[in-house]
């Protein structure tokens, strides 16, 4: 059966654009168009569609305000087109809070090196998140301990509190003591395993997926993290910037040169490469521009987690969480090959089951985790909890 998309745009181009585009596909059809947010609204409640692509600006009603009521009224997964500029960031990270699942450059030549790549990537992010679509819209909730924030590294964006998507598309709230596949939850005890580092992969999905793990660790937390987030260059400031506002950690995006300290997670830059060095008996950070054809996702999760391997060897805390294709699986191998424990997001959680399924097929990890888990299990693990 074909993935039923609505596409809301007020601009007649645009529109049109999209459309051919997604109908390139056999597997996709557009069943309507909206060329404002409030008729977003009422279409998304009398079609029913399994994927809206959504526009930021627009009249009557904006895409963030539509977001908030399509997900209150008839909860669908949502596509944001965004301009790569700062406030096209803030304003699609604004719109991932209100529950949309992910997010497009609006130029199609900013999601890949040529047309033909970048019609694939938007068919194939459709498709996925329609596919994972089953009755209703599931958003786990929790209340996590009021927040009081790390010393902001730069101007800070408005606070505001991400809702948590998973794909089961209802609107039933979730324990966070549910257990996840194999028996892990979240009353499971900790290994006894030592560690100097914790290392997060992911990328559809994974705006979210990082606030909900990231705002419920402590402020003692006893490791540097890595945070590789498949996402545009643009965007990796601001988001940066907008988890240090909301979590007890500090949070920054990763600059050259920067030495690896306790409590604090560093953001990968957009269009760069993260790389760990361990230099004497500290460990710092190479943050380089990438022009290698070979390597597809910039930052890639591959490419850290190889270097995390080389300089932690087995001290290694990994977790793959949603997003699509296989990134992270083969640095995953390598860290285990060194000792390290990897742990997957559980596919019921996901946005999209691609990257954690790619390690757990491959019998890399050795659990599966509900999202709602992975900041008590991971501070547990660690000694902080």
């Amino acid at each position: 059966m074909a993935v039923k998309v609505l596409v809301v745009d007020d601009s007649s181009f645009f529109r049109r654009r999209v459309t051919e585009i997604l109908e390139q596909d056999p597997e996709i059809k557009v069943i309507d168009y909206a060329v404002n947010g409030q008729e977003a609204v009422e279409k998304a409640a009398q079609l029913r569609p399994d994927v809206i692509t959504m526009d930021v600006e627009m009249p009557v009603l904006d895409g963030i305000s539509a977001v908030k009521k399509i997900m209150q009224a008839t909860p669908t997964p949502i596509l944001m087109f965004s301009s790569l500029t700062r406030e096209g960031a803030s304003a699609t990270l604004d719109a991932l809070d209100a529950g949309a699942v992910d997010f497009l450059p609006k130029k199609f030549e900013d999601i890949a090196r040529n047309s033909e790549e970048a019609i694939k990537s938007l068919q194939t992010k459709v498709k996925e998140i329609g596919r994972r679509r089953v009755s209703r819209y599931t958003r786990p909730t929790y209340s996590p301990a009021p927040v009081t924030p790390a010393p902001s590294v730069s101007p800070t964006t408005t606070r505001s509190t991400i809702a948590q998507p998973d794909r089961s598309f209802s609107r039933t709230s979730v324990s966070s003591s549910a257990t996840a596949p194999g028996g892990s939850s979240v009353s499971a005890k900790a290994s006894g395993k030592k560690y100097q580092l914790v290392a997060i992969g992911t990328s559809t999905g994974g705006p979210v997926a990082l606030q909900t793990i990231l705002t419920q660790l402590p402020s003692n937390f006893p490791h540097p993290i890595l945070l590789i987030q498949h996402m545009p260059a643009a965007f990796t400031p601001a988001f940066a910037q907008r988890l240090n506002t909301l979590c007890k950690i500090k949070v920054k995006e990763a600059e050259n040169g920067d030495r690896l300290m306790p409590g604090v997670a560093y953001l990968a830059p957009g269009g760069q490469q993260m790389l760990v060095e361990a230099r004497g008996g500290s460990k710092t950070l190479r943050v380089f521009e990438d022009d290698s054809p070979r390597i597809t996702y910039k930052p890639s999760v591959d490419v850290t987690f190889a270097s995390a391997a080389k300089a932690y060897h087995g001290d290694v805390l990994a977790v793959v969480l949603t997003g699509m294709g296989a990134d992270g699986r083969d640095g995953a191998r390598l860290l285990k090959q060194a000792g390290s424990t990897i742990w997957a997001q559980d596919e019921k959680t996901c946005v999209v089951y691609g990257m954690p399924a790619a390690v757990a097929n491959a019998g890399l990890s050795t659990e599966s985790l509900p999202l709602q888990d992975f900041a008590v299990r991971i501070s547990k693990e660690v000694g902080c909890a």
